[in-house]
């Protein structure tokens, strides 16, 4: 693979995790982030920091936005007018149009736009797809998915939907791409959210949020996502129900994923757990890096980034009117 030159727009956690898997790959990073942190991260990682976003952009490969939601849009298009491909932290933007805009800008430049959800690349999800779209399950037709985590007030961003989409498109758009990529395109979201929706959060603060979604498929799926008080363990869970058996994971037990029923052509057997071996932001951004450097085709596309911040302004709107919103199919259809 060929050495890239990569622009790292942010300092904030997101960047702690894509510098040093880009680090690993040989890759020249510029690190800039308007707070100041730059430096001391470029400097952890032995890169350089860079002293506006334009010095950090000017010549580079492939931009790396890791910065709150509310500023993807308008980096990304910073980036793709200077000629650079683009890995978007997710979800590519707070309205669907806005990621519209971007996909199509990218295509119009002839570089390349991936949004990064990492999820595709944990290993029980990957495997979970495999076994989905394999045939192994039989006819899927219904599925659970849940997210839990701390209430992220150590940024006071998170808490303000004008910023961050708040739980359902910060935290639960996660698994609203997942069932996506699974079961096939969204025609219909319900939703419902309470707790603390606003900024400030206080310590302590907890929101909760719920949408059902329906897919051209048939299949039904529930997505459940938490933010939680302090102390409370990071936990994601799935249950997967179809005709040839089920299959359930709890990121929290031993072992994390079991199937239960025929599963496929022999008997079922559990499957161990745990997320082993290399960190799941080093395989996509591996992934990633291929793509940018051959073209090769990687599992996550700009057209799937888009998809996913339809659904969750979809579910927004559902919270906001307490009533189902239908959606017409995108006309890219789904990435394998």
């Amino acid at each position: 693979m060929a050495q890239l030159d990569v622009a790292m727009i942010g300092a904030g956690g997101i960047a702690r995790t894509h510098l040093p898997a880009w680090t690993a790959l040989g890759a020249r990073v510029r690190v800039y982030a308007p707070d100041g942190q730059a430096p001391a991260l470029a400097r952890e990682f032995g890169q350089s920091p860079a002293g506006s976003r334009h010095e950090a952009i000017d010549g580079a490969d492939v931009v790396d936005v890791c910065t709150p939601t509310d500023t993807h849009h308008e980096i990304t298009l910073a980036a793709i007018a200077a000629g650079a491909h683009v890995l978007c932290e997710k979800p590519l933007a707070l309205r669907a149009a806005d990621a519209e805009e971007m996909a199509a800008a990218a295509d119009a430049a002839g570089v390349r736009l991936y949004p990064g959800h990492v999820v595709r690349w944990f290993p029980a999800y990957a495997r979970l797809h495999a076994l989905v779209t394999g045939g192994g399950l039989g006819r899927v037709a219904v599925a659970r998915f849940t997210r839990t985590g701390c209430y992220p007030t150590w940024s006071g961003w998170f808490a303000d939907p004008a910023r961050s989409g708040g739980i359902l498109v910060d935290q639960m758009i996660h698994d609203m791409d997942i069932a996506r990529w699974l079961f096939g395109e969204v025609v219909r979201v319900y939703a419902q959210q309470s707790g603390h929706l606003t900024a400030p959060a206080p310590d302590g603060a907890v929101a909760t949020g719920t949408a059902v979604l329906t897919h051209t498929t048939g299949v039904i799926t529930q997505i459940v996502g938490v933010w939680a008080p302090p102390a409370t363990p990071f936990r994601t869970t799935f249950h997967i129900a179809g005709t040839g058996g089920t299959i359930r994971h709890d990121s929290l037990a031993s072992p994390g994923l079991r199937i239960v029923g025929t599963a496929g052509a022999g008997p079922a057997e559990g499957i161990p757990a745990g997320d082993f071996g290399e960190s799941p932001y080093v395989t996509q951004i591996r992934e990633l890096a291929d793509a940018f450097a051959s073209g090769a085709e990687p599992r996550v596309s700009a057209a799937d980034g888009v998809a996913a911040v339809r659904i969750a302004e979809a579910a927004v709107a559902s919270t906001r009117t307490g009533r189902a919103v239908d959606l017409v199919p995108s006309p890219e259809g789904t990435s394998a």
